[in-house]
């Protein structure tokens, strides 16, 4: 990857790895979804990085926690039984946030091969910008078609065809939404609803796979949701880590008796933000008669579609007025630098990724108001190249 860009990245920032070699491993969760795909589909493979060999029929456990980052791990978390069993630290996608790396870790390959680079996307033959797991617009109250004129989730699943067993552990709420029925089929899915349940569910799915083994792939999104309503390192959020530490603790004194692996990890970290440091773009804003669309992407990477002929207006604006708090990049620019990975570029990359891009500094958002949109406000948020964003545990037990 071409980390350059001009030197025009954020202060500081990490950037995504998307290698990976079986003999030394890998160093992101490209990487990781990537192996465990390349497991998932040979029947004699191994993923010896994760203590997987072809010699003995695995179960693996692939648990992922929303919002965990390897930071607060060591933090708030130094001494839980998740930190103990710490393996390493592995870099988020880009942009660091559910939508991407949540879809990179259920089919393996790249936000530039799936195409769903941020909670919104553009899609303008949908009719603007929508937000891909939800599936709703952005200011409007119509359908979404999944299908026509094209297909808006275009990758497999790696658990489709795959020749182990599969079970996905999934929030009941979400379990059979859309956007998880098409990154689960291939698996038998077992929704639940909170941590005690999920637990169960996981072991019963362990003893229920035959002698081939097979990967139980669960997800845990209320440490995210409590993180972004009351703040990164909140009395709450440490409240829920610590009966997520108390589960995993449970989980590997269950399994290890039925020979499983059990792996943690995460799509993000966190930082937070405040009402000081957020860029708020009105409905009478100015720049607003610059764009073609509102912004799409995250609160911490926003990406823009500049209307033709507006782009040094455009530029000259972020200049002044995003000054020391945000990076302004040129779309094609950002897809260049190889900062969205590996894999055929999905074909509407460029328009999902606009004209331009804004890459805020540590500490600051950008929001955007939309007609008919209710807005909400963020204290934890995620999506930028911070290190609390971008780095992620591997837990291994």
């Amino acid at each position: 990857m071409n980390a350059h860009l001009d030197s025009r990245w954020p202060t500081d920032a990490v950037l995504p790895d998307y290698g990976f070699q079986e003999a030394c491993g890998f160093q992101g969760i490209y990487g990781l979804a990537h192996g465990l795909r390349r497991w998932l589909h040979d029947p004699q493979g191994e993923f010896s990085y994760a203590g997987i060999v072809k010699t003995v029929p695995a179960v693996v456990v692939l648990w992922v926690v929303d919002g965990l980052g390897f930071h607060y791990l060591n933090g708030v978390g130094a001494k839980s039984e998740l930190a103990k069993y710490c393996k390493q630290r592995l870099t988020s996608v880009f942009p660091s946030t559910t939508a991407s790396a949540i879809t990179t870790l259920m089919t393996g390959t790249s936000p530039a091969q799936h195409g769903l680079n941020g909670w919104f996307i553009r899609d303008v033959a949908r009719g603007g910008v929508l937000a891909p797991l939800p599936l709703y617009l952005r200011g409007g109250d119509g359908q979404i078609d999944v299908h026509e004129p094209s297909p808006l989730f275009r990758e497999p699943s790696m658990f489709f065809q795959a020749q182990r067993p599969v079970v996905t552990v999934s929030p009941r709420e979400i379990a059979f939404s859309t956007y998880s029925q098409h990154h689960a089929e291939g698996a038998y899915v077992r929704p639940y609803k909170g941590l005690a349940a999920l637990e169960q569910e996981i072991v019963e799915a362990v003893r229920g796979f035959d002698r081939r083994g097979g990967l139980v792939h669960a997800y845990y999104p209320r440490f995210d949701g409590i993180r972004h309503k009351y703040g990164a390192h909140s009395a709450q959020a440490e409240e829920c880590f610590w009966k997520i530490d108390a589960t995993f603790a449970r989980l590997c004194e269950r399994l290890k008796p039925l020979g499983a692996s059990v792996l943690v990890t995460a799509d993000h970290g966190f930082i937070d933000s405040s009402p000081e440091k957020t860029i708020t773009i009105g409905l009478n804003d100015p720049v607003k008669e610059m764009l073609d669309a509102p912004l799409f992407g995250e609160r911490r990477l926003a990406f823009c579609a500049v209307r033709h002929g507006a782009e040094a207006d455009f530029e000259s604006w972020a200049a002044e007025i995003l000054a020391q708090r945000a990076v302004c990049v040129r779309g094609a620019e950002c897809i260049a630098s190889g900062v969205f990975g590996p894999g055929k570029p999905h074909p509407l990359l460029a328009e999902r990724v606009g004209s331009h891009v804004l890459l805020m500094e540590p500490g600051w958002t950008i929001v955007d108001h939309v007609e008919g949109e209710v807005s909400f406000d963020l204290i934890g948020v995620h999506g930028g190249l911070t290190a609390n964003e971008m780095y992620v545990p591997l837990v291994v037990c």
